[in-house]
């Protein structure tokens, strides 16, 4: 059975959203951090890997995109989870008895509105995943503390659900995206990413876009990011549609290396569900 790296402990959203994307015909093998995903991959550990790359509600995940530079791998799919929080006890714990909760920050900022009307008494501790917070208030037995994630990692550390559904906005979804040693040729419709860096003069980004709208191509995003080691010098993020193999994407990308510093596709693959 193949192998996919994630991020966090076992129950953390990117768990399922791998499982998801792969049918749960895939081994999940939890890692400490992001750049342990990527060294999973590179070197062989496992087949896949697993990141968030950008959040609905609070945008890009910016590490992740760096380190997508900085790593020799490719995207080969991507999935968007809707992400449904939970206040997560231990049996026997009730909401009136809550003084702590656990989260990832985000996990918190996302259920500010429930924390603020519900546990008013209870302090707020930042935690590295979701589902690490389950674990670390099983493990300590907390009844007057509280994590929130998703169900799948309650019923993995066979923890109680006291309140379902928690989130400040019903449409919350985080896009993760499959990292593979090799690239992939897609069958079916696809997108492509791209990541390239400017001369700093007039014009310069105008010229990198038009490239796309010569070609009739359709840009989902455009994300810049400061290049480490040189101040107020920026590289961009791309996804557009089509793989890399179409003529016109083929042309788009061969226009844009004539005009940019430095160029890297990072990978063409299926549209998410």
């Amino acid at each position: 059975m193949k192998t996919l790296a994630f991020q966090g402990a076992f129950g953390a959203y990117a768990e399922l959203a791998g499982l998801s994307y792969f049918n749960k015909k895939i081994k999940t093998v939890a890692v400490s951090g992001f750049e342990e995903v990527f060294n999973a991959v590179l070197k062989g550990k496992t087949d896949f890997g697993i990141i968030p790359i950008e959040n609905s509600l609070a945008g890009s995940i910016h590490q992740n995109y760096d380190l997508l530079l900085k790593h020799p791998v490719w995207i080969c799919g991507e999935i968007k989870l809707r992400v449904k929080h939970n206040l997560i006890v231990n049996k026997g714990a009730e909401l009136k008895d809550i003084r702590r909760v656990y989260s990832h920050p985000q996990g918190l900022a996302q259920c500010r509105n429930f924390i603020k009307n519900h546990l008013k008494k209870a302090e707020e501790f930042a935690f590295g995943d979701t589902a690490g917070a389950v674990r670390h208030i099983k493990e300590k037995r907390y009844l007057d503390g509280a994590a929130i994630a998703s169900s799948n990692a309650a019923e993995r550390y066979g923890m109680k659900i006291l309140k379902s559904g928690i989130e400040d906005d019903e449409q919350n979804y985080t896009r993760f995206v499959i990292l593979s040693r090799k690239p992939i040729k897609p069958s079916v419709k696809a997108k492509t990413s791209i990541v390239f860096a400017l001369k700093n003069v007039p014009g310069a980004l105008w010229k990198s876009l038009s490239v796309f709208a010569i070609q009739d191509l359709d840009l989902h995003k455009i994300e810049s990011r400061p290049i480490p080691g040189s101040p107020w010098q920026y590289i961009f993020y791309l996804d557009v549609s089509g793989n890399v193999f179409d003529p016109a994407i083929k042309k788009a990308v061969d226009h844009l290396g004539e005009i940019t510093t430095y160029l890297k596709v990072l990978g063409s693959y299926p549209y998410g569900k």
